[in-house]
């Protein structure tokens, strides 16, 4: 009987080790596979492309400090592209510079030639003892002396039969004084267009950039941003007509005073002439008036 009770104990023993055994195992091929988990998070959003009508102000690129594309802003670029009361301005100043240069060139030509003759035309006369060998040693040339040299004989010849040296000589003056005059007016022609010139281009320049600036605020307001890409093309485009207005100036006022100084040395020449020619005429009268008095004397 304890031999019996004892089996049964052992074999019941292990029956319970071999289910204890058993029962991972079993339970790992008996249990169904789990079901994924499903994520309930939405995945994000892309980000919204910035719209084209939105100001230029507010786009993303622009809050990144990404400028948009700016234009070409040449010289030539801003004159095709400014408005017509700008190019308008701009063309006039561009045609005054023009002029400018055409009378610097002209007038310094003029000048230097007849300043040459005039100081050749004095060396020839400086031995000259009358108004007769005066006229020779010049020949047929004309000048301004030559021109002195004939009022004086005409004025002799005229006054012939007087003994008023004194008239003759006041006459002689005044018809001289003319002569100056004239050549005086004859050597300015073209200094008062410099001054037009010098005195106004900034003042036109000034015009079209104050119209240009007034296009570009017009502008800035249709398209409702203060972008500077926007904004700088038109202020530029407007200052230009003011730099090609003092680019039309500064030349014109430096010339001009360059030239009033050269008028004022040819001048002085000039005056010289015409005391040399009074002071030929002078010594034709005393001579005269001596040869009368020795004729008396004899």
């Amino acid at each position: 009987m304890k031999i019996m009770s004892f089996q049964a104990s052992l074999a019941a023993a292990l029956m319970l080790a071999a289910a204890w055994l058993a029962s991972p195992v079993s339970a790992q091929t008996q249990a169904p596979p789990a079901a994924p988990v499903q994520s309930t998070a939405q995945p994000a959003a892309a980000p919204a492309a910035p719209s084209a009508t939105m100001p230029a102000a507010q786009r993303p690129d622009a809050a990144a400090g990404v400028a948009p594309a700016m234009k070409e802003l040449s010289p030539w670029m801003m004159f095709q592209s400014a408005d017509i009361i700008v190019k308008a301005v701009m063309i006039g100043l561009a045609f005054a510079s023009l002029v400018t240069w055409t009378v610097l060139i002209a007038k310094s030509i003029e000048l230097s030639v007849a300043s040459t003759k005039l100081r050749s035309a004095l060396k020839k006369i400086a031995e000259a003892r009358s108004l007769a060998e005066a006229q020779m040693a010049l020949g047929s040339k004309e000048g301004i002396l030559p021109s002195f040299l004939a009022a004086a004989l005409r004025e002799a010849r005229m006054s012939a039969g007087l003994s008023s040296d004194a008239g003759i000589k006041e006459r002689a003056a005044s018809s001289f004084s003319e002569i100056v005059r004239a050549e005086a007016r004859r050597v300015r022609v073209g200094m008062g267009v410099l001054a037009t010139i010098g005195s106004t281009s900034p003042f036109v320049g000034l015009f079209g950039t104050v119209w240009g600036i007034m296009n570009s605020f017009i502008g800035i307001s249709k398209s409702q941003t203060t972008n500077l890409a926007v904004v700088a093309p038109g202020i530029a485009e407007a200052l230009l007509a003011t730099a090609i207005g003092l680019v039309a100036a500064i030349p014109a006022v430096i010339i001009y005073n360059h030239f009033s100084r050269v008028t004022k040395s040819y001048l002085e020449l000039v005056s010289r002439a015409s005391g040399a020619a009074g002071r030929l005429l002078s010594r034709d009268l005393d001579r005269s008036h001596g040869s009368v008095h020795s004729r008396a004397a004899e």
